[in-house]
């Protein structure tokens, strides 16, 4: 399923020429972490989540699938699913957007920082996104780290009050990407 919904997003996102350098991952790494001081962490990690960068044009995307996060706690995992994300109703979480002066020939074995610009789709809803990523070459590859911030009312997540004290009201975001040719 990852392969076919990469795929697809391949061709929406690439559809423009055959000469596009492409550089993909199905292995990609994303946690997120809404955790409190002195309550249970809240923070879950998903290792297969699909990205894709085309070179020529500095378009990224990235897709989880939601019920792949895993947490260390088996019923917050289920309350993520069922209640919060509800990941039956709304299955995937996508980024997708353009690394701003995006350009091979910077690129080192040091990380540079770029902006992408972009957005997110989740829970239905889709919102604008402006944040920093860092790329580096690897031998091949690309590495790619970023980190930012969400809020779960802007995807319309509620928190009940019995727990809003115990979840922040930002979650940060981490995710690497080891991206090779296609």
């Amino acid at each position: 399923m990852n392969r076919f919904i990469l795929s697809i997003v391949c061709v929406l996102l690439f559809s423009q020429g055959a000469l596009a350098q492409k550089y993909a991952t199905k292995s990609g790494e994303v946690t997120f972490e809404a955790s409190v001081a002195s309550f249970e962490e809240v923070k879950a990690t998903h290792n297969n989540v699909s990205a894709i960068l085309n070179t020529l044009t500095g378009e990224f995307a990235s897709l989880a699938l939601i019920n792949g996060f895993k947490f260390k706690v088996a019923l917050m995992e289920e309350h993520f699913n069922e209640n919060y994300m509800e990941s039956s109703r709304f299955p995937k979480a996508l980024v997708k957007g353009k690394i701003e002066g995006f350009d091979t020939s910077l690129l080192t074995e040091e990380f540079q920082e770029f902006m992408l610009k972009g957005t997110i789709e989740m829970r239905g809803k889709t919102k604008a996104l402006y944040i920093p990523i860092r790329i580096k070459t690897q031998k091949d590859s690309y590495l790619i780290e970023t980190n930012f911030e969400l809020k779960p009312e802007d995807f319309d997540i509620e928190i009940p009050s019995i727990v809003a004290n115990k979840v922040a009201k930002t979650v940060v975001v981490n995710a690497v990407y080891s991206l090779n040719p296609l």
